[in-house]
């Protein structure tokens, strides 16, 4: 075991610690002039009340902005909107989790529990504001002039100006129609979490308008509570209708429109928009079939848009955070694809080198900062400069990421060397600041072993329980997520926090990152097009058949697998079509049917339902439900709607029809996060039990 002696177990603190994300800095923003940096942190490592932060360049002192529970809002009741976005942002936390301010972060806005507040960051001390709005109060965005606040109530874009008025910009009576909002799959598959932005100069907003009136109904209920009615969620099935999303520009003064123009039947996608100073207001659309996009410049009086970017994939385009964005000459950014490598583009012409894989655009000013990799391990900050030079910002073996403003860079570091993330802060090549962290520390010490694996280099990561003897055989698990955009071996410490504690109960746990995952190009990620469960599954066995070649200790006779989302996806497979391999799995919350999930994930990979029926019939898992023979435990939040529980129930339904046992066990109102403490806990201690009692000594 390890030589810390824990005065908590690591599934309790871990569950109240919301993953260790509690008292740790996040959501960083710089002031367009260096002049401040806000954040957002809870006071302490089991504070779930998050608090906003102000770290000043004149000495690099920083301050309490806002306290949730000086305002005295905490605990009230959520809207559904809030409800929605956090699930699609993975909020676990409460008090000021969103925050939005003015360029130079001279002041901010923010909505807490219903109602909107500002205050001033640039002045200590500085009273917090509630305004005169309509409720509940949901994504308030403040002008770049600190004027006006635009917000959304009641599926109404709303305005409240300094002196006081609120009054509505758009809306509909209709409860199909929403404005200012994002809709489902923008949400939780385009990272726009936002429908309203403002002008540079403050008299126009940008506004979405998103009908959900074509979009099926799915229907989320609590048979703990029988009396109450069905919830009915707009959920945009792969095959099936999405919304109507349309862009229109608003009057500040008098709510006058425009309607924004572009080939909507071509491009129905709403991807991004971007509005700043030095440049047009920009939009990025993109087919149904995620194989052609455009980046379209507005103009203001008219609506009309014209292109400047057009861009075509065989399989499929995809789309990166921080672009379009237009550097302080007025070139085009954007991430593009060439000699199998995502790079940076300005006005179409590569600025980055072949093999370093671009993640994300941070900044485009005169030069560009950006996270990239050359290694899936790891992810660094670059800059490339406007004089065509490309230079490593970060050093230290790790992943980091930040923030950027004037010539002050924030960055946020986690390695396997510490717990957590270190956060710096840069002016120029000095650092002047860090941020403190009031993360726990945890119980547990990863021990992990990189290799690797197989004729694909399959980076795999390996956990031994601090007690293991060598020559002791023990049980394998395996520990996957599989899915695109995501990459668990990493090198961070914290990423290794749970499989380690189920190393610690008796496992070698092997993490191992498959074909599709983030982090090695496209061609790699392209390898599951209409095809997830071959190189998926093909290459979890061969990581685990090359790590247990090295360590003649792992018993390949009692292997077990779990995973959560996509990884559930890939434990349930595993145990119908490799059962010679796989002994045992928990599935968590897994897609059973790639009909059964939406539009914009699930068409991307798979196709169209009607174009590549095959793709849906080869990936799902019903038809495999006869051939279970290994036990199966699948878990499914009653109440999620972003994987919704009838994947898991119909499975359920295949397997007794074909008499297969299994064991279901269904959290009741749960969504697809698990955010009770109590029942985060006893989910590993269930699971645990599960494994130990299916691959016996």
């Amino acid at each position: 075991m390890s030589d810390q002696v824990p005065t908590i177990s690591f599934p309790r603190q871990q569950a109240r610690t919301r993953r260790f994300t509690l008292g740790a800095p996040r959501s960083f923003v710089v002031a367009g002039d260096g002049s401040r940096v806000a954040f957002l942190r809870s006071r302490g490592e089991d504070d779930p009340s998050t608090c906003l932060w102000v770290l000043d360049a004149d000495g690099w002192s920083e301050r309490l902005a806002a306290d949730p529970l000086a305002i005295g809002e905490e605990g009230a009741e959520l809207s559904v909107e809030e409800r929605a976005r956090r699930e699609r942002a993975r909020e676990l936390a409460r008090g000021i989790v969103a925050f939005d301010a003015t360029p130079q972060l001279t002041r901010a806005v923010f909505a807490l529990t219903g109602r909107a507040h500002t205050v001033d960051l640039a002045s200590a001390g500085a009273p917090v504001e509630s305004l005169p709005t309509s409720e509940p109060v949901f994504d308030p965005r403040i002008d770049p002039t600190g004027r006006r606040v635009a917000y959304v109530a009641g599926r109404a874009l709303r305005l409240v100006d300094e002196s006081g008025i609120d009054r509505a910009l758009a809306g509909e009576d209709d409860p199909g129609v929403s404005w200012g909002l994002a809709e489902f799959a923008a949400a939780e598959e385009m990272s726009r979490l936002r429908g309203h932005w403002w002008s540079p100069d403050g008299e126009t907003l940008a506004a979405a308008r998103v009908d959900e009136r074509p979009v099926r109904i799915a229907y989320i209920s609590d048979p703990t509570n029988p009396e109450d009615p069905p919830r009915a969620v707009r959920y945009p099935f792969a095959g099936t209708d999405d919304a109507i999303v349309t862009l229109h520009l608003l009057r500040a003064t008098d709510g006058a429109r425009v309607d924004v123009a572009w080939d909507r039947e071509r491009f129905p996608y709403l991807v991004r928009f971007v509005w700043t100073p030095e440049a047009p207001p920009t939009l990025l659309v993109m087919s149904r079939d995620q194989r052609s996009s455009q980046v379209l410049t507005l103009d203001e009086g008219t609506g009309a848009t014209s292109t400047v970017r057009e861009d075509h994939a065989e399989e499929w385009l995809e789309v990166f955070d921080g672009v379009p964005a237009w550097r302080s000459d007025g070139r085009l950014v954007m991430v593009g694809v060439s000699e199998d490598t995502y790079r940076v583009e300005v006005d179409g012409t590569p600025v980055t080198p072949p093999g370093l894989q671009v993640s994300r655009v941070l900044d485009a000013g005169e030069d560009v900062v950006f996270q990239a990799s050359d290694e899936p391990a790891e992810r660094h900050l670059w800059r490339a400069r406007a004089d065509g030079t490309v230079e490593r910002l970060t050093d230290a073996p790790g992943v980091h990421t930040g923030a950027v403003g004037a010539d002050v860079l924030v960055v946020a570091s986690a390695s396997m060397q510490d717990f957590g993330a270190t956060v710096t802060v840069r002016r120029g090549d000095d650092e002047v600041a860090r941020v403190a962290s009031n993360a726990a520390v945890p119980v547990v010490t990863p021990r992990v072993e990189f290799s690797r694996s197989g004729p694909r280099d399959l980076r795999t990561a390996l956990l031994l329980p601090h007690d293991h003897r060598p020559g002791q055989r023990i049980p394998v698990l395996m520990d996957p997520y599989g899915g695109p955009h995501v990459n668990l071996v990493v090198s961070a410490r914290n990423a290794y926090l749970e499989s380690q504690w189920w190393a610690d109960q008796g496992f070698a746990v092997i993490v191992a990152d498959n074909r599709g995952t983030s982090g090695r190009g496209p061609a790699w990620d392209r390898t599951v097009l209409h095809d997830f469960a071959n190189p998926v599954l093909e290459d979890q066995v061969d990581a685990l058949h090359a790590v247990a070649a090295a360590n003649p200790d792992l018993d390949l006779g009692r292997v077990g697998i779990r995973g959560w989302s996509f990884g559930g996806y890939v434990a349930a497979l595993a145990v119908l079509r490799r059962p010679d391999v796989f002994h045992a799995a928990v599935a968590g919350a897994p897609v059973t049917e790639e009909g059964l999930y939406d539009t914009f994930y699930t068409e991307r990979y798979m196709g169209h339902p009607s174009e590549h029926p095959e793709a849906y019939e080869h990936n799902s898992l019903i038809a495999d439900a006869a051939s279970l023979r290994r036990p199966l435990l699948m878990i499914h939040g009653l109440s999620d709607d972003n994987v919704l529980v009838a994947n898991t129930l119909r499975l359920s339904g295949a397997l007794l029809a074909a008499g297969r046992p299994h064991e279901v066990l269904l959290l009741t109102g749960m969504t697809h996060m698990v955010s009770s403490e109590e029942l985060a806990e006893n989910l590993l201690l269930l699971q645990l039990e599960f494994l130990r009692r299916s691959l016996p000594a």
